[in-house]
């Protein structure tokens, strides 16, 4: 007598459905353990493509240079990295005359949103804000990185070459400083001096944890900034590659500075260059690792799952000996058996995957409703191998179980009450 995959299936779940609370209890382990898989990889995957999005504004064919590695508004960096030299803004001249492979070169001075114990703020009539950072920067770099201006202009070179006071701000520094709206030719109060704004930004796209930085920004001339802030040696370099030339320009850029800076041959830089690409692959590797943390905590779910499913379909093998006997009495193989609760042990965590998938879709909804900030994305690939995943533990842990119930006797199994 042959078993169809169908009728092996159903007779599955008629026994998941009869022992439900049993069956839920069985697979709990692996409900937590597809749950928490799909979950943090939804959360990895939107993180992931703000991420890469905010680099693609920046300009994918650019190469950031840096005194220090990491996000160039950190004040903390490692002993070794304080000590460096910082980037001189002479260096862009050096560039364009140098390397062929850049179209040109930009300077930007990072502002330290906190100097001393005072944080900086801007201020307007009735409306103010600590939620705020500063750059000063070259003109030419509003082409180097494009960004839509949602109102207003960029400041151009004559105000740069003048030290003009004027400020191109975020969009959500606008909303905050000027919730009436039309912000372009008023003036702001940051850290003690006047500027006038001339321009707003877009909305920028994507960023770290869903907040981008570039919406609570002020960019002034870098000449202004200088005079400003004729301490801060802040100094970064945006080189903007020729198309198809970035590696050459990296190579190119990286050459030209380690002779500048006088870097003996087999010494480590004494500054940080990079490209989008390279801080994207950085950003894998750590979100790599809090997937392995993830794999990690889910395999102890879905192991002690498994060893549930195992122990639950012995039990069932004894609960239905003499039905087993009566199935090899009218013909059933071996195999038939093994199959019947081979699909059986697969039904069971294949029904667990499926409800860990949903929830996890659904915390997944929920963080992104709750917190808007915290970008989530459910990749396809995500669900396919938590079911997969579920199913294949089913078929490894029912296997003694479907073993076990076709060495019955049928005599033997007959005779069983």
């Amino acid at each position: 007598m042959n078993i169809s995959v169908s009728e092996n299936m159903h007779v599955a779940l008629s026994a998941v459905w009869v022992n439900r609370f049993r069956s839920l209890l069985t697979i709990l382990g692996i409900v937590i353990g597809i749950t928490t898989v799909v979950t943090v990889a939804s959360l990895l995957t939107g993180l992931r493509l703000g991420v890469v999005t905010f680099f693609e504004e920046l300009g994918p064919d650019n190469i950031f240079v840096f005194k220090t590695s990491g996000d160039p508004n950190r004040m903390r960096v490692s002993e070794k990295e304080a000590r460096r030299r910082p980037i001189l803004p002479e260096y862009a001249n050096l560039i364009r005359r140098s390397v062929t492979s850049v179209e040109d070169v930009g300077v930007q001075l990072v502002i330290p949103p906190v100097m001393g114990n005072r944080p900086m703020t801007a201020r307007v009539p009735g409306f103010e804000t600590d939620q705020v950072s500063m750059t000063g920067q070259t003109s030419n770099l509003i082409q180097l990185s494009p960004r839509e201006i949602l109102t207003g202009r960029s400041f151009t070179a004559d105000e740069e070459e003048r030290a003009a006071k004027v400020a191109v701000i975020g969009y959500d520094l606008g909303e905050a400083l000027f919730p009436e709206g039309q912000p372009v030719g008023k003036t702001m109060m940051v850290d003690g001096a006047e500027f006038t704004v001339v321009g707003v930004y877009a909305k920028a796209k994507g960023g770290f944890f869903g907040q981008n930085g570039m919406d609570t920004a002020i960019s002034i001339p870098l000449t202004t900034a200088h005079l400003r802030y004729p301490q801060i040696d802040r100094y970064m370099l945006v080189c903007k590659a020729r198309p198809g030339m970035r590696d050459d320009a990296l190579a190119e850029v990286e050459g030209v500075l380690r002779k500048a800076r006088r870097v003996p041959a087999g010494e480590e830089n004494d500054f940080s260059i990079s490209t989008p690409d390279q801080i994207i692959e950085q950003f894998d590797r750590i979100t790599g690792l809090i997937g392995l943390v993830a794999i990690a905590i889910s395999a102890l779910g879905l192991l002690v799952g498994g060893i549930g499913v195992m122990n639950i379909m012995l039990v069932s093998v004894t609960e239905r000996t003499r039905e087993i006997g009566v199935r090899k009495a009218i013909g059933a193989r071996s195999r038939d058996i093994v199959g019947q609760f081979l699909v059986e042990a697969m039904t069971l965590t294949g029904v667990g995957g499926v409800l860990g998938i949903t929830i996890a879709i659904l915390v997944t909804m929920l963080v992104s409703a709750l917190v808007p900030s915290l970008p989530s994305s459910v990749p396809t690939w995500a669900v396919v191998a938590g079911f997969g995943t579920s199913v294949a533990v089913g078929l490894f842990f029912g296997v003694w179980p479907a073993i076990k119930a076709a060495r019955l006797d049928p005599v033997e199994a007959l005779r069983y009450e």
